[in-house]
Parts: C-alpha cells; structure tokens; sequence
C-alpha cells in the first residue's frame, strides 16, 4: 500500500515560504537605493513595490501559515 499524503518535517517549507515574503522587498528597496541618484522616479516605483510586495506577503501568506 502506498502513502501519498506523508508528511514530514515541515520547517524547509515554512522557511521558504518566510523567505519568499521577505526577500523580494529587501532586493526591491536595495535596487531602489542604488538607482535613486539616477532615477528617481523608477527607485520611487521599486520602493512602493517593495512596501505593497511586504504588506501582502505579510498579510495575506502570514495568515495562511499562521492560521
């Protein structure tokens, strides 16, 4: 007979998945700062990005790992 639904250790996923809330906004902002001499307009785009990308990784994903 075959398990299909095992489950292990999950704490890779979450980590990942914490990973993939954050990391993108930090890389925008991190764009942002070294374009904004530049470009100003275009580091103002990536730092809105970065703050809508945080508030719903953080929002709606936090929720579905927390709940």
């Amino acid at each position: 007979m075959v398990k299909a639904l095992e489950v292990g250790d999950l704490s890779g996923l979450v980590a990942a998945l914490v990973a993939l809330m954050i990391v993108p906004p930090i890389i925008f902002s991190a764009i942002g700062f070294a374009i904004n001499k530049k470009y100003p307009k275009g580091s103002k785009i990536l730092y809105i990005l970065a703050g809508l990308y945080l508030l719903v990784g953080l929002g709606i994903c936090g929720t579905l790992i927390a709940g």
